[in-house]
């Protein structure tokens, strides 16, 4: 066991008054019923540190099937751990049952299963996790993360300490298990345990602490910069498509050229996409580009949407083919496109799809001098405001835009008409076999 620090709301300076209403509201209400409730993570980090949260995450003593009981507007997801969305209009509270880290070293091979709850599907049993454990016993990242816990097993499970504190609505109170509370005050990315372990139980740790230390100009603990030199080549094992969506996130944080300094410095950057080290300029300018665009905004806005977050980085290093490039499949006789790839990561075809649409669209929307019925179609078009999106953060056109968007406030294009759900679920309907069943 260990003794958290426990800073009274006198000694505080968070307020209420900052955390979102919503989040509020379930925080309100989960402790009401009994629960233990605690804003977590960023949000509270991020608090402190006067910033505003890009979410407010809650954890709780309470189970997925309780929260749901609890909020009509409670939709409760996921496999590998249950986790309560609570909605409100557009956007979610994420309600999360306090955990504890799995042990990998005594991880049986087999996975047994029994019920945490009858209303529950059945977690597999992990070992005890007070066990300690070296990097020389784990050699895998963790596949399984399933164990309810207690509010310190949870503040010990999470990667870096100033991503571990909490505060309990109950008595308006910072609980700090892990040291957190020093290190937000000396500016500070420190991790929860061995560095190693915790890097190879999830490479994308590593990235994570460079682009936390970037956004929030704090510095690396020496330990975990030794860390990353000696297990960088492990981040080549994540998942193409999660690298991928960090890559995004960092275009949608405002310090995206800081952030991949940061990654190329470290050399993480070279075993995940090393075509981002060939930079002579255009990569740079870009980065600027889109920083410059997201520092407009308090929030990251939809504008930026993965079309052209997609070709930020493959405009500017020539890694965007011509429609033109395709392969045959011999066996079924279709041509389909190459996939684009980063290094391993491959982007969706959709986004290019749609990127080459709104790139298509730019010299149109460079003539502002074209009848007023062509410029009228064109503001109809589906990719319009992605396309005027990127002629406002990349074009350098500031005229152009104005123009634009003065049309938009005088003129602008009716809504797409809402489907209904009789149309949802015709659309839904499965198509019938041809030629009835194999007999």
């Amino acid at each position: 066991m260990v003794t958290p620090i426990v800073v009274p709301r006198s000694e505080h300076e968070l307020s209420r008054q900052d955390i979102d209403p919503d989040a509020l509201r379930v925080l309100y209400r989960l402790h009401a019923s009994g629960f233990e409730a605690y804003l977590v993570g960023g949000s509270v980090r991020d608090l402190l540190l006067h910033r505003r949260p890009k979410d407010f995450d809650i954890g709780t003593s309470a189970h997925p099937h309780e929260v749901k009981r609890l909020f009509r507007n409670c939709w409760i997801i996921g496999r590998r751990f249950r986790l309560a969305h609570v909605r409100f209009g557009t956007k979610t509270i994420e309600v999360a049952t306090f955990r504890r880290q799995v042990n990998i070293a005594q991880e049986p091979q087999e996975q047994h299963f029994r019920p945490d709850h009858p209303d529950e599907s059945e977690l597999p049993v992990v070992a005890d996790p007070s066990v300690e454990v070296t990097a020389d016993q784990i050699d895998r990242p963790i596949q399984r993360d399933n164990e309810y816990g207690t509010p310190e097993e949870d503040a010990f499970r999470r990667d870096f300490t100033v991503n571990a504190l909490f505060y309990d609505i109950g008595s308006f109170s910072i609980i700090d298990y892990t040291g957190g509370l020093q290190d937000l005050e000396q500016r500070l990315i420190r991790c929860i345990g061995d560095p190693d372990v915790r890097f190879v139980e999830d490479p994308v740790r590593m990235l994570r602490a460079l682009v936390l230390a970037a956004r929030l100009d704090f510095a690396v603990d020496g330990a975990v910069m030794d860390a990353i030199d000696r297990k960088a080549p492990l981040i080549g094992q994540a998942s193409s498509a999660r690298l991928l969506e960090e890559y995004y996130k960092i275009l949608r944080s405002g310090h995206a050229r800081a952030c991949f300094d940061h990654l190329a410095d470290s050399g993480l950057l070279e075993h995940m996409s090393p075509e981002l080290l060939n930079d002579d300029g255009p990569l740079t300018e870009a980065f600027e580009a889109v920083d410059a665009y997201r520092k407009r905004f308090d929030d990251a806005p939809e504008s930026l949407s993965n079309p052209i977050l997609a070709g930020t980085l493959l405009l500017p290093l020539g890694l965007l083919r011509d429609d033109g490039h395709r392969y045959r499949y011999a066996e079924d006789d279709w041509e389909r496109e190459t996939p684009h790839m980063l290094g391993q990561m491959q982007v969706a075809r959709k986004d290019i799809e749609k990127l080459r649409f709104l790139l298509s669209l730019q010299k149109r929307l460079l003539d502002i001098k074209a009848p007023e019925r062509m410029q009228k179609a064109l503001m109809q078009r589906g990719a319009f405001r992605d396309a005027l999106t990127w002629l406002e953060i990349h074009g350098e056109r500031p005229d152009v835009v104005a123009h634009w968007e003065t049309l938009l406030r005088e003129d602008p294009p009716p809504a797409a008409p809402a489907e209904d759900e009789a149309e949802r679920k015709r659309r839904r309907r499965p198509r019938r076999r041809r030629g009835g069943f194999n007999r």
